[in-house]
């Protein structure tokens, strides 16, 4: 049963219906939907849970499903081709396309990123910028590197700080997505376990610490720069009350958008500032619970902060003939050795970059090409989810009980040339086997393998 202190408090809200609110909590209808990389296409109608006629509105690479797969019988899911994602969140989408038509070299930060969503969104459409995810969790941390890692992009920085860390990068971001964590009543039909541990202490909790999160990070949003502000909440104290704390803040400005009134998105005010944001009610659309609102900083006029003290080591004219005689490399890239990796980083981004291992915890960054042993690279798992030409390694493609076999890192026996091979299914590259004369190494992560289903 839902909360009646929560439905007590959402009377007075815009387009809140306690009767149709309640009944769509109560029939438990589940709704799935996922996000295709644009970057690995695929046969859509190899996959029947995939129909393009079931698009959602505000998001052109977002599809609802008839049903919820077990996505994790799937090997395109595990490599990258899309992304499980709630629909309502999508909204990001069209926010990001209004407010930057022109994404190129803008640098992004997703500052509560895991498990990786809206990261992957980011990623897909800044792919000429710099997307930095940070997650302060350390679990948590571990599954946003696996996520981005599997999306493939090279312009993603993974970071595990505090909020109040971003403070050191004063007028660094283009655009900053707080997806604050929040008391997370938007999902209790996806998640009905999460009605018992709503209360009333928990949103006032939430929304100091939204507070909190805000005022320690803002100082890295550049002047011109989006602030995007989400919570998968219904209550006031974390939506409505937090746009005025926003726009009682030194240069933010609110940025009212229009999306068509067939969507169903209910536009809501803050009673002070007046400021404008968006509501997602379960009966109102084909999704969860979400709020969103956009602000943009307008009163600073400080330059961005670059840290060029930061030095890596640039790989030898040896090291780069080695690895050039494996790879074909790409230009527009500096190429590093940095813990022992052999990583890419673009070119147009390298201050940036080492600006953020200046002042930052840094879990990943670029696209880590693999090792050099001798003469011979050991390829990274990343470079197999890249979207980056694959090198001349051998090419075997796999039915789905050898997939899985392969993503269970379980002992399996590829035909084949001799050496390193892509295992491939459905033409999508799931990872690197090495074949021997007597066996087939298996080199999927070990951390990342199917354990049960």
């Amino acid at each position: 049963m839902l909360p009646q202190n929560l439905l007590s408090s959402l009377t007075n809200m815009p387009g809140y219906n306690q009767e149709s609110f309640v009944r769509v909590h109560e029939q438990g209808d589940q709704i799935t939907s996922v996000r295709l990389n644009p970057a690995k296409p695929f046969d859509l109608a190899s996959h029947s849970f995939l129909n393009m006629n079931s698009a959602i509105p505000w998001c052109a690479n977002g599809l609802y499903l008839q049903e919820r797969p077990l996505f994790v019988t799937d090997p395109l899911w595990h490599a990258g081709a899309y992304y499980v994602q709630e629909a309502s969140s999508m909204f990001i989408k069209h926010i990001i396309e209004n407010i930057i038509p022109n994404p190129e070299d803008k640098i992004v930060l997703d500052l509560c990123a895991a498990p990786g969503g809206k990261s992957t969104l980011l990623a897909s459409y800044f792919n000429k910028g710099l997307v930095v995810c940070n997650e302060t969790i350390k679990s948590r941390n571990a599954i946003l590197v696996e996520n981005m890692t599997k999306w493939g992009s090279d312009r993603v920085v993974v970071t595990q700080n505090d909020p109040s860390h971003f403070k050191s990068l004063p007028h660094f971001f283009d655009l900053m997505l707080v997806d604050a964590p929040c008391s997370g009543s938007g999902l209790f039909r996806k998640d009905p376990t999460a009605i018992n541990e709503w209360s009333e202490e928990s949103v006032l909790h939430c929304s100091t610490r939204q507070e909190r999160i805000l005022e320690d990070s803002l100082a890295a949003l550049k002047e011109g720069g989006y602030l995007i502000y989400s919570t998968c909440s219904y209550s006031f104290e974390e939506n409505e009350r937090i746009m005025d704390y926003i726009s009682a803040l030194p240069g933010m400005q609110n940025i009212a958008l229009s999306v068509p009134d067939n969507w169903g998105l209910v536009v809501t005010e803050s009673p002070n500032a007046k400021a404008k944001g968006f509501r997602c009610y379960p009966d109102k659309i084909k999704g969860e619970g979400f709020f969103v609102c956009v602000f943009q900083k307008t009163n600073d006029t400080n330059a961005t902060y670059y840290n060029t003290s930061f030095n890596w080591n640039i790989i030898t004219k040896n090291e780069l003939a080695l690895l050039a005689s494996n790879i074909q490399l790409p230009e527009g890239y500096e190429y590093i050795n940095h813990q022992k990796s052999l990583i890419a980083v673009p070119s147009n981004m390298v201050l940036p970059i080492k600006t953020l291992l200046s002042h930052l915890y840094v879990k990943k960054m670029g696209m880590t090409i693999g090792e050099l042993k001798g003469k011979d690279l050991i390829p990274d798992h990343a470079l197999a989810m890249s979207h980056w030409e694959i090198p001349p390694f051998g090419k075997v493609e796999v039915d789905l009980e050898l997939a899985l076999q392969y993503l269970r890192r379980a002992d399996i026996c590829l035909e084949g040339t001799k050496g390193w091979a892509g295992v491939y299914y459905q033409q999508i590259l799931l990872g690197w086997a090495k074949l021997l004369p007597n066996r087939t190494n298996n080199y999927y992560p070990t951390n990342w393998r199917i354990l049960k289903y």
